[in-house]
């Protein structure tokens, strides 16, 4: 195998990665605020958290359509298509590679290269959360920020908490899949190798 580096993440890539994980970081932690607020000891005053909540969304929805749009007009988006036939399959070789084969030394049975940034396990993450949940929290949360707009009653029950539930659902996972990520991140051929990457743009093989 060529140790040679790959140059996998082009300058905007990078750039919408590192804004979007900014951007992130900040509705996680105004977004916590909100959820566990208490007016005596607040992590940050609710009207704050409130206003820099709607701000750093405006802006990830923006940031958002440039990572959809330019995955549709570039070489990028071709990471983001699932080959169904044999999708079980490989997420189970890559499962069993992250719970047993790395700590035995194997090599990953899936490894980077310039035609497949995603091994089948991230493919399937990534595609989860950039084209599901990205979305569900997007409607939602411009839903709760002009809830005329949300109908009253949905199934029921009321809009409005539905509303709530969706975007708190699909904040978690989001939250969830950074810290994993940023987990994984550190399993390279150094601990640190995948986030040099994100400044050079170049991805070192094991």
């Amino acid at each position: 195998m060529s140790e040679e580096k790959i140059y996998l993440y082009p300058r905007w890539v990078r750039l919408w990665h590192m804004m979007n994980a900014v951007f992130c970081l900040f509705l996680i932690i105004t977004g916590v605020s909100m959820q566990f607020s208490n007016p005596k000891v607040p992590l940050i005053r609710f009207d704050l958290a409130v206003s820099v909540h709607n701000i750093f969304g405006i802006l990830l929805i923006i940031n958002y359509l440039f990572f959809f749009i330019a995955n549709l007009f570039t070489w990028n988006g071709k990471y983001y298509k699932i080959e169904f036939r044999g999708f079980y399959q490989r997420v189970m070789a890559q499962f069993r590679y992250y719970t047993r084969g790395i700590f035995k030394g194997e090599h990953p049975p899936f490894p980077i290269t310039k035609a497949r940034k995603f091994n089948p396990l991230q493919q399937f993450s990534y595609v989860l959360v950039m084209y599901i949940m990205v979305p569900v929290m997007v409607i939602s949360g411009l839903g709760l920020l002009y809830p005329n707009v949300i109908p009253t009653q949905l199934w029921g029950l009321s809009g409005l908490h539905i509303t709530d539930l969706l975007h708190i659902l699909a904040g978690f996972v989001i939250s969830l899949f950074m810290f994993v990520h940023v987990y994984f991140c550190t399993i390279g051929k150094t601990p640190v190798s995948n986030f040099i990457s994100m400044l050079t743009g170049y991805h070192e093989p094991h």
